[in-house]
């Protein structure tokens, strides 16, 4: 039975990769380790049968190191999408660093990365460029990493479709920047899936040079307005989209970013969206790994228009 450690298996992604890695059987069968610095953050995936919620700061080498050992394959899903330039050297590229020696120490012999679609050294924003750099380093380390690069990720409980259908529900117009970016959504079951497939591959990762990279892509393409006017569409709000210019949409970017609470938007998520979000036939989708994505279209009415129900419901009932 093999032993995996997930890093960011609380997350979105690392949800539905825990669900599925417990439903496993027979020679498949493996038992995951999900580190967090809080367990009150694990309660989705605390009662699944073979996955077992460790408090553990992944930051701290020596404590990786530990984690580390005795695994036989090591998922990294940790990631952020907003901050300062340290702080994503933190996430994507120091903590990789930490990663790659304790795999390297403990013989780790199989790891899985997620990245980001349009990762590059030359990328227009730090995110990106960031996610560039982790993967420079796994390439650096000599260890069999298959790494994945997914487009924006959806499903059920996604704060993406989910947000711009809540901004839809209380603003009566939906400013919005980057309006014209073009986006590959690919379906949350299908990258967990993939990584699924990579952790259980009979192909040893070492037989590639350079090692595996797929892009984690669905079947359809749209325009950032065009996903924001399905979401309000869908979860029964729709609302006129004004697409800003860019003075206009670094100013909205901005005052997200200074705004209390999560932030929505940041002016490095713009400089993002400078770059398309599509395959560009360069690297091998998900097909190649047994995988046919599923197409936002089918999925996404599933869990949006329930919100549309459920919104009716609070309005008869007065909450």
């Amino acid at each position: 039975m093999k032993r995996i450690l997930l890093l960011g298996g609380t997350g979105f992604v690392g949800r539905h990769v825990c669900a599925k890695l417990a439903q496993l059987s027979g020679d498949a069968l493996c038992r995951v380790t999900v580190p967090t610095r809080r367990t009150a953050n694990a309660q989705a995936i605390q009662s699944l049968p073979m996955v077992d919620v460790v408090q553990a700061d992944v930051h701290d080498e020596g404590a990786l190191a530990r984690l580390v050992a005795g695994h036989d394959a090591v998922v990294n899903l940790v990631a952020i999408l907003h901050g300062s330039q340290a702080a994503f050297e933190h996430a994507h590229v120091a903590l990789v660093s930490k990663l790659a020696r304790a795999c390297n120490a403990a013989g780790v012999q199989r790891v899985v990365h997620v990245s980001a679609l349009g990762a590059a050294p030359d990328a227009p924003s730090l995110y990106l460029r960031s996610k560039a750099a982790g993967e420079a380093v796994w390439s650096a380390s000599g260890l069999g990493v298959t790494t994945l690069r997914p487009s924006v990720i959806f499903g059920a409980d996604d704060q993406f479709l989910n947000l711009f259908a809540k901004l839809q529900a209380v603003f009566p117009v939906m400013p919005l920047a980057g309006a014209t970016a073009r986006f590959q959504p690919v379906w949350v079951e299908d990258i967990a899936q993939a990584i699924v497939q990579c952790l259980h591959s009979q192909r040893s990762v070492f037989d590639s040079n350079p090692a595996p990279i797929y892009a984690g892509t669905g079947p359809e393409t749209f325009t950032l307005r065009q996903l924001v006017e399905l979401a309000g569409r869908l979860s029964g709000h729709p609302r006129p989209v004004l697409p800003l210019g860019s003075l206009l949409g670094n100013l909205q970017a901005l005052a997200m970013e200074l705004a209390p609470g999560p932030t929505l938007m940041s002016r490095d998520n713009l400089r993002s969206m400078q770059v398309d979000n599509v395959a560009d036939g360069s690297l091998p989708g998900l097909q190649a790994l047994g995988i046919t994505p599923a197409a936002l279209s089918a999925i996404a009415p599933g869990y949006l228009s329930t919100r549309n129900t459920m919104d009716g419901y609070r309005k008869t009932s007065g909450r």
